[in-house]
C-alpha cells in the first residue's frame, strides 16, 4: 500500500526543513547527520531545503551503522567528532521503526557534548521499543510489528510503502 507519493514526500521535506529552522534560530551551527543511505539522502533534501530559508552554516555529515548488527564493527561517524562539541545535531533517518537503530545511532555522541540532539524521519511508527523520541516527523503511522514501511528514493519515483 502507497503511504507517500514523490509530490507528498518533497512537502513534508519542505515542511520538515521549516520546522527545523524554526526550532533552530539560536544556534549557530547545525550538524545534520545522515544515518545509512536513506537517511543520508532524506538529511541530504532536507539540508538543500534549510539552505534555500536560512543562510547559517549547516554541515552534513554520514553515520554508518549495520542495522542487524549495531556494535560490529559500531557506528561510524564520518569527520572529527569534536567538531560538533557544543554544537546542534539531526540525526536524519527515513523510517523509525523500534527506534533502535536511532538508539546505536547516538553512540558517537557519547564522546562529546553537543548543545542538544534532534531526530528528524520521514515516517515515525508508533511502536518503538527503545528509548527514542523523534523530535521532527513528516508522517506519524500505526501498524502491526508484522508490517514494513519502506522508503525509496528515485528521483521523480520516491515513494514510501507498507509492506
Amino acid at each position: 500500500m502507497q503511504l507517500l507519493t514523490h509530490q507528498q514526500i518533497a512537502s513534508k521535506v519542505t515542511r520538515l526543513a521549516m520546522e527545523i529552522l524554526e526550532r533552530n534560530t539560536e544556534e549557530s551551527e547545525l550538524f545534520v547527520i545522515g544515518i545509512n543511505n536513506r537517511g543520508m539522502e532524506l538529511a541530504r533534501r532536507l539540508l538543500a531545503g534549510l539552505r534555500t530559508m536560512s543562510g547559517a552554516p549547516i554541515h552534513l555529515r554520514q553515520l554508518t551503522i549495520n542495522p542487524a548488527s549495531p556494535l560490529e564493527p559500531g557506528p561510524v561517524l564520518e569527520g572529527d567528532i569534536q567538531e560538533l562539541t557544543g554544537k546542534a545535531v539531526l540525526l536524519v533517518d527515513d523510517v523509525a521503526n523500534t527506534g533502535r537503530t536511532l538508539f546505536y545511532a547516538l553512540k558517537p555522541f557519547t564522546e562529546i557534548q553537543p548543545s542538544k540532539i534532534e531526530v528528524a524521519v520521514l515516517v515515525d511508527r508508533r511502536h518503538k521499543s527503545w528509548p527514542i523520541y523523534v523530535t521532527y516527523r513528516g508522517m506519524d503511522l500505526s501498524t502491526t510489528l508484522g508490517d514494513n514501511v519502506l522508503v525509496n528514493f528515485g528521483g521523480d519515483g520516491d515513494v514510501a510503502v507498507l509492506e
